[in-house]
């Protein structure tokens, strides 16, 4: 059986990187991953960033014209730095130019990002949850009344809503064990950071599986995933130090390699992935550190084994 049989497989949009990166290339990724079969398309939220990046929402639009079937999601938008009512008119217009594709990943994001947006780290959990809650409002029906302790609408009408109904799939990220809780609580699904040790998937899927089961919603039915950082190489001694490169200046920490990577040669890697797997993922969002297209092919064949 194929790996792409008993998971789902998405790819990383080429957004982020410390070299520049081609329209033509995000565009090529794009249409190969629809063709393909991939699942869905991923961008990663960052705003100020000295790797340099796509702004999320842009890339997706933009994605959204040059596909067709496959879904399109930001994780994770780090909501509390947005106002919900922008974030639900974005989406929803996303939603409705992809005919019903759009995914709105949200987190809470590191506290230092606050700052920048003159935007309060106090209750960010309280703005978030608000912030959750309004969109969804927004997006179900006009006029529109919410009051919470932050944020207010009054017989507020969205400029467009979205084509899914109820509402486009919100999943919610973060490995804190409240984070879980949140994400069955509210979200349609989950999906751990690509900075977040391999290792911490195996941890988070039992927690997911018992706060969903608190708060009776079936775990079968709730996607569970990771972002994953990728080099296949024929060599194996060549893609580690692709992966090197990327957590050494990107994330200005070279760990990462051992901890977050995936790397090897592609039976090491069908390995690798074979094993997250295991976990009880259902999802697996597949993100090339480097030679994107050459790398969307080696993945395509690599999953469907």
């Amino acid at each position: 059986m194929a790996l792409k049989d008993s998971i789902r497989f998405g790819m990383s949009l080429p957004h982020r990187s410390t070299d520049p990166i081609p329209p033509a290339v995000v565009r090529d990724v794009a249409q190969r991953a629809d063709e393909l079969g991939f699942h869905d398309l991923w961008v990663t939220n960052n705003t100020v960033d000295e790797a340099g990046c796509f702004d999320s929402l842009t890339v997706l639009a933009y994605a959204a014209a040059v596909t067709t079937r496959i879904r399109l999601g930001v994780s994770m938008l780090v909501l509390p730095t947005y106002h919900p009512v922008h974030v639900a008119h974005q989406v929803a217009t996303l939603d409705r130019l992809s005919a019903g594709r759009a995914i709105l990943g949200v987190g809470l994001g590191r506290v230092d990002e606050y700052e920048l947006f003159q935007v309060p780290s106090a209750r960010r959990v309280t703005r978030f949850n608000e912030s959750v809650a309004l969109i969804k409002a927004l997006w179900a029906g006009p006029h529109v009344t919410y009051e919470g302790d932050l944020y207010d609408a009054h017989d507020a009408t969205l400029g467009t809503r979205p084509l899914q109904q109820p509402h486009p799939p919100i999943w919610v990220g973060g490995h804190h064990p409240a984070a879980i809780r949140r994400a069955a609580a509210m979200a349609d699904g989950w999906m751990g950071a690509g900075g977040s040790s391999n290792a911490s998937l195996a941890d988070a899927v039992p927690q997911l599986h018992a706060a969903l089961r608190d708060a009776g919603r079936d775990p079968a039915t709730f996607p569970i995933s990771k972002r994953l950082f990728i080099s296949v190489r024929d060599r194996a001694e060549e893609a580690r130090p692709e992966m090197d490169r990327w957590f050494r200046e990107v994330y200005r920490d070279p760990t990462g390699t051992d901890a977050c990577g995936v790397f090897g040669t592609p039976d090491e890697v069908t390995r690798q992935l074979e094993d997250l797997g295991s976990t009880g993922a259902t999802h697996l969002l597949l993100e090339p550190v480097a030679r994107y297209s050459e790398q969307l092919e080696a993945l395509a064949e690599i999953v469907s084994r």
